[in-house]
């Protein structure tokens, strides 16, 4: 198809032209109307300042990321908008007012240097933790500068002076020693794969110009991307480098001193991970190997040595079953944690490298979700944090060590009143048969009584979703006495990396299916009715959202649709788009447009269906998913005289918001527009 025909089809392709004034005007004249109608009253501007109370709030828990004796943390609040990075010791963490050593002040930074700055990461240099490689968006993106940090001196050390610096792309860097990086980032045409992500992966010495850091590995342009890194263990000190040839394969080679690589042979959509001398393996399908088979799901573990010189006798530490699927685990310096899930509950265990025994690690509460962090086998000894919450239970952090029992180190306050709000799973039966999980939560004087009621979705990349706090939610929702529903559909994996193949490419309408199948279960049982059920999700969600707009819109009063993929016919084509093709399938490829086709929601908009209200958000900053998507739906809808919002940030990137006053702000639209969509509009 040429531009003149591409054109006469999509009359909206100007709406792909990110800053263009016209593009952006557009924008801003719906950014007005949205304001005007949901953010002018009295109880939007109330539940705003309780959100952003709630960020900014010093009684948050500040997460921490262990490093040795270091524990940093990135914080924002009121006075810090944009936020600071900074550490304390695990002695003065303890305390009820640690004493923070300010390492960045990132607010100063900005306006010193007259820049958007948002916090993008920090990659510390270990064990000495002397220097860091700090990464910085402008207004959000995934493109991001990186600049070396001197601990010090708490100055940024300039490339005159010999400093690492890479300008703005989807970098990756990782340090091998206190002079030398690998790299991945934009060295100029042919650098980069389709998807907009390091083709080239080279070894950078101080002092020495860009163009002259040495290749030491590179992939093909319809990649994914490559990467390189140094496991820095004592004893086992090993380079590695990795070609993502889609989404969901990647091959991984030791780099050995003399520029030669050896591979680890195993199934490339499998995740293989090493520490000192074991080799783990979690299986996606199921592996026939050494004369066993192992099925999908699994986790395998057996010496590194022998494996590379052959052998293939692995031992299963974790098997699978109809319930129960393995959400992760890690390394303390002598012992294996697995996180469990049954049935979307998390239980913990603890697993002894060599007998490979597993006991439980701690008790886990019901309707919860319960984490391990903090690992560090490095110089953290067997010691770990976990973190547990639940819908109405704010988040606990806990220290613990294997052998010990968790004590409580931080305890967030509650946001919202709770009292009388219970939390129920129910299954419904999707279209095949399939029995798929979902959370209710409502105050226990609702039950019997059809109210208002958000549903919200996502169904990919197997992400898994579990109970967890939410005090926007809790504020702008329950509290009002709504329902909220979390669902558990396929594509996620919650039950597994089986749960999410049966959602792939061509099976793409089961996860479809599976939310409209929990729809008409909670209108089955009582708990809603169509014309007040609402429906909200992002990115892949938001994908969710415009199929559930096009093909179910009868289920739904009202539905928001965040920061979405819409557009399926190009969305490869635009931003890091092409990196999904092994989730979604190629639009390219005839047979496989067929099937995308049928739900593509741009393409299957209809002046002559009825839908329901919907607003759609995203970000001109998000350079994952591109606005375009929202932008022409909206224009598409529009034109065919629905009813439609659209509000589109123009920093944020991916998560539609920049800084904690933003994320105030989509909270509150987001609850004020199902409101008056779904209570003030429904009273008969």
């Amino acid at each position: 198809m040429n531009g003149d025909e591409e054109q006469q089809s999509d009359p909206y392709l100007w709406l792909e032209e990110v800053t263009s004034d016209r593009a952006l005007d557009w924008a801003r004249a719906r950014n007005e109307v949205v304001v005007e109608r949901f953010a002018t009253s009295d109880r939007f501007s109330e539940l705003e300042h309780r959100i952003l109370d709630m960020l900014d709030t010093d009684t948050r828990i500040p997460y921490p990321s262990r490093r040795g004796k270091w524990l940093y943390n990135f914080w924002r609040d009121a006075e810090h908008p944009k936020g600071l990075w900074r550490r304390t010791t695990f002695a003065e963490y303890r305390t009820d007012s640690p004493d923070w050593e300010v390492l960045i002040d990132l607010d100063a930074l900005a306006s010193a240097e007259e820049e958007n700055w948002v916090w993008g990461g920090a990659a510390v240099l270990r064990p000495e933790q002397s220097l860091a490689l700090i990464s910085l968006s402008r207004g959000g993106a995934d493109a991001k500068v990186m600049r070396e940090f001197d601990m010090a001196t708490k100055q940024f050390r300039e490339p005159a002076d010999g400093g690492f610096y890479l300008t703005e792309a989807k970098s990756q860097a990782r340090w091998i020693d206190a002079d030398t990086l690998y790299i991945g980032t934009d060295f100029g045409p042919g650098s980069l794969t389709e998807s907009g992500y390091p083709r080239l992966a080279k070894r950078w010495r101080r002092g020495t110009p860009l163009e002259q850091a040495e290749t030491v590995f590179e992939g093909e342009a319809a990649d994914v991307m490559v990467s390189a890194g140094y496991d820095r263990t004592p004893g086992y000190e090993r380079h590695y480098v990795a070609r993502a040839t889609d989404f969901f394969n990647e091959s991984v080679y030791l780099l050995e001193d003399d520029g030669s690589l050896r591979h680890l042979d195993v199934p490339t959509d499998a995740s293989e991970s090493w520490y000192k001398d074991w080799l783990l393996v979690r299986l996606k399908k199921d592996w026939e190997v050494g004369g066993k088979t192992y099925p999908a799901g699994a986790l395998l573990a057996m010496n590194l040595n022998e494996f590379l010189y052959g052998a293939r006798n692995f031992e299963t530490v974790f098997t699978p079953d109809a319930h129960t699927s393995l959400h992760g685990y890690g390394w303390t310096e002598n012992h294996l944690l697995l996180i469990t899930l049954e049935d979307v509950q998390t239980k913990l265990y603890v697993v002894t490298p060599g007998s490979w025994t597993r006991e439980p690690l701690a008790d886990t509460p019901p309707m919860a979700t319960t984490n391990v962090m903090n690992l560090d086998p490095l110089e953290g000894g067997d010691d770990f944090m976990l973190t547990t919450s639940g819908f109405t239970t704010p988040a606990t952090l806990l220290s613990a060590a294997v052998g010990r029992s968790p004590e409580p180190l931080k305890q967030e306050p509650a946001f919202f009143d709770a009292a009388g709000i219970e939390t129920e799973q129910f299954f419904a039966r999707s279209d095949d048969g399939t029995m798929v999980p979902y959370f209710v939560i409502r105050h226990g004087d609702r039950k019997g009584t059809p109210g208002p009621t958000v549903m919200s979705g996502y169904g990919g990349f197997e992400v898994s979703r579990t109970p967890a706090y939410s005090g926007a939610s809790g504020m702008g929702w329950l509290e009002r006495g709504g329902t909220w529903v979390m669902t558990n559909i396929r594509g996620g994996g919650e039950y597994g990396p089986e749960w999410h193949t049966q959602g792939l490419k061509e099976n793409r309408h089961r996860v479809y299916e599976d939310f409209s199948s929990i729809a008409r279960d909670l209108v089955t049982r009582g708990i809603t009715t169509p014309q007040q059920l609402g429906a909200v999700g992002g990115s892949n969600g938001g994908l969710l959202m415009g199929v559930m707009l096009t093909r179910y819109p009868e289920l739904f009063g009202a539905i928001v649709c965040q920061v979405p993929l819409l557009d399926m016919k190009r969305y490869h084509l635009l931003l890091a788009g092409a990196s999904w093709m092994a989730e979604y399938g190629d639009p390219d490829k005839p047979e496989e447009w067929e099937y995308l086709a049928k739900y593509s929601p741009y393409q299957n908009a209809r002046a002559d269906r009825t839908y329901p209200p919907i607003l759609l958000t995203t970000s001109t900053r998000d350079d994952r998913v591109h606005p375009g998507h929202a932008r022409k739906m909206a224009a598409r809808l529009e034109e065919q005289g629905h009813t439609i919002w659209y509000h589109e940030n123009i920093e944020g990137g991916h998560g539609g918001a920049a800084d904690n006053k933003q994320m105030a702000f989509q909270a509150s639209l987001i609850y004020e527009f199902f409101t008056q969509m779904l209570v003030e509009d429904r009273k008969d």
